[in-house]
């Protein structure tokens, strides 16, 4: 074994403190795109976690959450050799019916009614395999375009390596609505006019929606994020803490999408409060 390598049984540690990381949380992110007739950019859906929530309390944030083992089970019975990634993008299908109410990449009937029942349903526990069967959606995973996928290398109260998929939805006839669980708001907007409100101190953002809503923002349509993302495939991001003459900053790598790569760490918002 070679001075790079890690052994399996050496303890990852926080790249601040030194302290053992505790194993990442598996969890998925959708970001859903919805173009706009006539405007310069396509309004993304955003929700608002709850003050009472443990992670990103309060921050805007896209729809998401952790990957179910029901997730990976599914993945399992589609056929999908890679339950990782399928089970990943089974989970962000399912967060967007659950926090927003509303289903994409779901081949079916999808009217109101019909999505808000399998929300209702998913809510008390019922897995989204069943759900399937009993309304015959089929899922259509290959509709959804690996954006990032994002794991800090820092000891807090849990640690989440989150995938970040992308899809379009331009049916402006479904309604999206609040949970009332997890999360207390939601709205859709392009994604600098989320940064500038972020700015004027009207939403929070954490560390790395921000990053991913500037690059968000270089986008006219999601055929252009698309087309972006092929450039610059989706690849792991963990930040690191880099010291400059003005001072400590949050880093991420050049040459993978982003357009601004770091910040002061006495600017940054982290998931967290220590």
């Amino acid at each position: 074994m070679t001075d790079t390598e890690t052994s399996p049984h050496t303890p990852v540690l926080d790249a601040i403190t030194g302290e053992p990381m505790p194993k990442p949380i598996p969890a998925s992110t959708l970001v859903i795109f919805r173009d706009q007739p006539g405007s310069i950019a396509p309004d993304l859906l955003m929700v608002q976690r709850s003050a009472k929530m443990v992670f990103a309390a309060g921050a805007a944030v896209f729809p998401g959450g952790r990957i179910d083992d029901a997730d990976f089970a599914l993945a399992r019975t589609l056929g999908h050799d890679d339950h990782e990634e399928y089970g990943a993008r089974i989970a962000a299908v399912r967060e967007s019916i659950e926090e927003t109410g509303i289903a994409v990449a779901v081949d079916g009937n999808l009217d109101a009614g019909r999505v808000s029942e399998a929300r209702h349903a998913l809510h008390q526990g019922t897995a989204l395999a069943d759900i399937c069967n009993q309304f015959d959606w089929q899922l259509e995973l290959d509709k959804l375009i690996p954006f990032s996928r994002w794991c800090p290398p820092f000891a807090e109260k849990r640690v989440f390596d989150t995938r970040f998929y992308m899809i379009s939805h331009d049916d402006h006839m479904a309604e999206a609505t609040v949970d009332e669980t997890e999360n207390y708001n939601l709205f859709w907007g392009n994604a600098r006019s989320v940064l500038d409100r972020a700015e004027a101190g009207d939403v929070k953002i954490i560390f790395p929606t921000k990053r991913n809503l500037e690059r968000l923002a270089q986008f006219g349509s999601f055929d252009e994020a698309v087309a972006h993302v092929q450039q610059h495939p989706s690849v792991m991001v963990s930040p690191r803490i880099e010291k400059r003459d003005d001072g400590a900053h949050l880093c991420i790598p050049d040459g993978i999408g982003y357009p601004i790569t770091s910040e002061p760490m006495d600017a940054v918002q982290r998931g967290f409060q220590k």
